[in-house]
């Protein structure tokens, strides 16, 4: 820094002092001024408000987004393309009632009727996945563009002008001990600071159509999910009554148990403990198998306690995304860094990435 500039802030350090601490009274901006900037404060509150709030809509998830986040993160710093998406819960449960459904046997009732609502349920995830495109691209990258230029370009311009007005007023007070031509030239500069954050914060507050474009953007963007979503919906349920018509009118069949088997009491030497089957039994039965306790296969707990970081895993963890960490219960695995609050960072048997923290128990800790 020059000697200029640092007898500059040495000058405006020293006025802030007096003003907080001896109460002296520094240069007032006229009542209009302060309108403005009180206008363009609240409405750039809001802007940052409604981008975060209008993220949480899309995707509730916060643990969820937390994932995305670092995902994309790690795929940039890869070179990698865009990371996975976010996992809408309609396509979540639709996968699950899919799979039961299927699992049951569409032929059944019951089963049938989980695959038609989880192939619906898939539907209105792909359409809430569009709805996450067009909120982003017409409403969310607008306002992320105003936040990120307009409104930092208020701050900026806001804190050169009290950094001006400060060195202004130091000199002011020292008239007589600093030139005339100093302090004249520090009074062009706070006036050209004021009317340059004026412009600002001006031209902020006339892009008020654009802004209601935008909402108006949002809105139609929602109109046009809740009318794809309802005809769906509409469809799915035409579905589902011709399955419970179906299922009323066919006849309720009765329970028949099968005839049980009759002990065998045959020669003592010749018994094994078994049933003879029944006259009217099945020509083969055979008694389910005896149940023997499984082999534990945890590995035995060494006598020294581990030093270095690590956890144990408490269920096994299948790995979904690139660059996630696959173990099974019992492991222990290395810590290497907490990602959030939600997620650590190890390594096991040369393998390393992330997983959740909820699956493992901590046995010796990270130093932070």
């Amino acid at each position: 820094m020059s000697v200029a500039g640092f007898k500059k802030q040495f000058y405006k350090a020293s006025q802030m002092v007096s003003e907080k601490v001896g109460g002296a009274e520094g240069t007032k901006l006229d009542e209009d001024f302060k309108d403005l900037e009180r206008k363009a404060d609240i409405t750039s509150k809001a802007v940052v408000e409604i981008l975060n709030k209008t993220t949480e809509y899309l995707q509730p998830n916060p643990a969820t987004r937390a994932k995305l986040s670092m995902v994309s993160t790690v795929s940039k710093m890869r070179g990698q393309g865009n990371g996975p998406g976010y996992p809408q819960p309609e396509g979540l449960l639709g996968e699950c009632m899919t799979k039961y459904g299927r699992d049951m046997g569409e032929e059944t009732n019951f089963g049938g009727a989980l695959t038609d609502i989880g192939e619906s349920m898939k539907r209105m995830a792909e359409v809430k996945d569009s709805l996450d495109i067009d909120v982003k691209q017409n409403f969310i990258d607008p306002l992320q563009a105003v936040a990120e230029k307009d409104i930092k370009d208020i701050q900026y311009q806001l804190k050169k002008l009290e950094g001006r007005r400060l060195d202004y007023d130091y000199k002011k007070k020292r008239q007589g001990k600093i030139q005339d031509e100093e302090i004249r030239q520090a009074l062009e500069k706070f006036h050209e600071s004021k009317e340059t954050a004026e412009a600002s914060m001006y031209n902020l507050l006339e892009t008020d159509v654009e802004q209601v474009s935008q909402l108006s953007s949002l809105v139609e963007s929602l109109l046009q999910y809740h009318k794809q979503a309802s005809e769906i919906l509409e469809e799915l349920t035409g579905k589902l009554r011709e399955r419970v018509n179906e299922a009323q009118s066919r006849p309720r069949r009765e329970y028949t148990p099968r005839p049980r088997p009759s002990y065998d009491y045959g020669e003592v030497e010749e018994s094994n403990g078994g049933y003879a089957p029944a006259a009217s039994s099945p020509p083969a039965y055979s008694p389910a198998p005896a149940q023997y306790p499984r082999p534990s296969y945890q590995r035995s707990s060494s006598k020294s306690r581990p030093t270095e970081p690590c956890c144990k895993a408490l269920y096994d963890f299948e790995p979904e995304n690139e660059g996630e960490l696959g173990f099974h219960e019992g492991d222990i695995i290395t810590l290497v860094n907490q990602i959030d609050d939600n997620w650590f960072e190890g390594a096991i048997r040369g393998r390393s990435g992330y997983f959740p923290n909820n699956y493992v128990e901590v046995m010796v800790p990270l130093q932070h």
